[in-house]
């Protein structure tokens, strides 16, 4: 009786079908695995709880999602052109949010195709590699800690082609203007920098520097990756 309420309506004396206790194991072992991947993904990370209720529930969404497919080329097709389609009505995130994404993926194809041992070895091996990478990002005198973004306001009268750039490269080793746009209705102008400080230490003489420029306005100076990444 048991083994007839889990067979599939349409499904014939040739179709394979999963027993329940596989598939319990199966989807068991996604979600512990999908609970480890999170772990060490946040790991020295700052994320928004979305995405990390994903990471965590992924692999096990992909594992049923490939246990059902069971070798139907059709039905394999109609679930990628689905994933497809979410994916591309989603907002893009980050190339490490991404990452992370396609990780958690891997693992439930892994577990949903029966190999729990490769798909646990697989979580270890990659989780503690962006666990290293997050480490060494993380660590002092590193070229990530320098790298900021900076915010300018200027007055409409001020031709800032070029104004900025002597105290710029008193200060920064390399920088990069990204956006011009103007606000309080037309009547500022703010500029976007990307760059990267010689010195995080003279952090206040850079912007004091600014400051004797843009006649005092409003100047923010932030990491370029200041804000906890969403999904």
């Amino acid at each position: 009786m048991l083994d007839t309420l889990f067979q599939g309506l349409f499904d014939t004396a040739l179709t394979d079908t999963i027993a329940p206790g596989k598939f319990l194991l199966c989807v068991g072992v996604s979600l512990l695995l999908g609970l480890m991947l999170c772990a060490m993904t946040l790991w020295r990370s700052r994320f928004s709880r979305s995405l990390t209720v994903t990471l965590a529930i992924l692999p096990a969404v992909v594992c049923v999602v490939i246990l059902m497919v069971n070798g139907n080329v059709g039905t394999g097709v109609a679930v990628a052109g689905a994933f497809n389609l979410v994916r591309f009505r989603s907002a893009p995130g980050s190339a490490r949010e991404i990452g992370a994404l396609f990780v958690a993926m891997g693992t439930g194809l892994i577990t949903g195709m029966g190999y729990l041992a490769y798909g646990a070895l697989f979580t270890l091996i990659l989780g503690a590699a962006m666990m290293l990478y997050n480490a060494v990002s993380l660590r002092p005198g590193t070229g990530g800690s320098t790298e900021r973004t900076l915010h300018i306001t200027i007055p409409e009268d001020l031709d800032y082609a070029g104004v900025f750039d002597p105290i710029l490269r008193q200060y920064a080793r390399r920088y990069t203007l990204t956006q011009v746009k103007t606000t309080n209705m037309g009547s500022l102008f703010k500029l976007t920098y990307d760059l990267t400080l010689k010195d995080r230490n003279q952090e206040k003489a850079f912007i004091d520097q600014l400051r004797l420029r843009n006649g005092n306005l409003e100047i923010a100076l932030g990491h370029q990756d200041s804000t906890a990444a969403t999904l």
